[in-house]
């Protein structure tokens, strides 16, 4: 296949071409309000447009493999149980975070090898911002034409005031119950795959998920997560989040740093 650095920056380039037709959605509609998703809606059309930049982006590279997207026809198990790599897109992943108009959602590929991700880009249409992350080459945020590593934070369970990243306004049970388990945690809010990403740079130690997420969500962000030395695990195991399952929504899991 193509050099994992080399489709970066392939890929890299097609997810910020999506995050432009976004954009030009995103902004020519100022003021509207969307409780839905609609067939006609803001929404709708700013993930169709990035869809089909990214379909279109991807069925152009050298290194070819199938796509599977959340705005694109499902592919039954039975078809892409034996894929060897493929594509893992969520074209515009923040829905609630889209229609508040906060900016804080994402354009999201993920190259996947059976059932682990290799390579992952997640793109901020708003603030520009891009993240990225290949097997072995670390994890990375560019952002004003500047390249930083990222590392996750070093730390233990027991320490007072870590910072968790969860909705101060709909913390489920089990949420909840974790939460408590912690010495004084600082909760952070965020939407979209931020939430992973918040971890994999050092500025949140962890993000329970005890709800339901699909694959595409958090694909691309996970493998940012574990190359800056964080894990994304199974909620209350030691194996990792993987893809390409018959069912396509992920288990509940916990996104760490580095836990001593």
């Amino acid at each position: 296949m193509t050099n994992l650095k080399t489709l970066v920056q392939e890929v890299s380039a097609i997810a910020r071409a999506a995050g432009t037709e976004i954009i030009r959605i995103y902004e020519d509609e100022t003021g509207f309000s969307i409780e839905y998703k609609a067939d006609d809606s803001p929404l709708t059309r700013a993930d169709q447009a990035a869809n089909a930049v990214i379909v279109a982006g991807l069925e152009q590279l050298t290194f070819q493999a199938p796509i599977i997207s959340e705005e694109n026809k499902q592919v039954a198990y039975a078809d892409r149980k034996d894929y060897d790599y493929f594509w893992m897109v969520d074209p515009l992943d923040g829905t609630k975070e889209f229609i508040k108009r906060n900016g804080e959602f994402t354009v999201n590929i993920a190259l996947v090898k059976q059932h682990k991700v290799v390579l992952g880009v997640v793109y901020v249409p708003v603030t520009g911002e891009l993240f990225w992350a290949a097997h072995l080459l670390g994890a990375y945020r560019v952002a004003n034409g500047q390249e930083q590593r990222l590392q996750a934070a070093t730390f233990s369970l027991r320490e007072p005031g870590l910072k968790v990243v969860a909705s101060r306004s709909h913390l489920n049970e089990g949420t909840q119950a974790f939460i408590d388990q912690l010495n004084q945690p600082e909760l952070v809010s965020k939407g979209s795959s931020l939430k992973l990403l918040l971890v994999a740079a050092g500025e949140a130690h962890l993000y329970p998920r005890l709800a339901p997420t699909m694959e595409w969500d958090t694909a691309a962000a996970q493998i940012v997560v574990e190359e800056a030395g964080g894990r994304v695990l199974q909620a209350g195991t030691e194996d990792p989040v993987v893809y390409n399952k018959p069912n396509l929504l992920n288990p509940h899991f916990v996104v760490s740093g580095v836990v001593k």
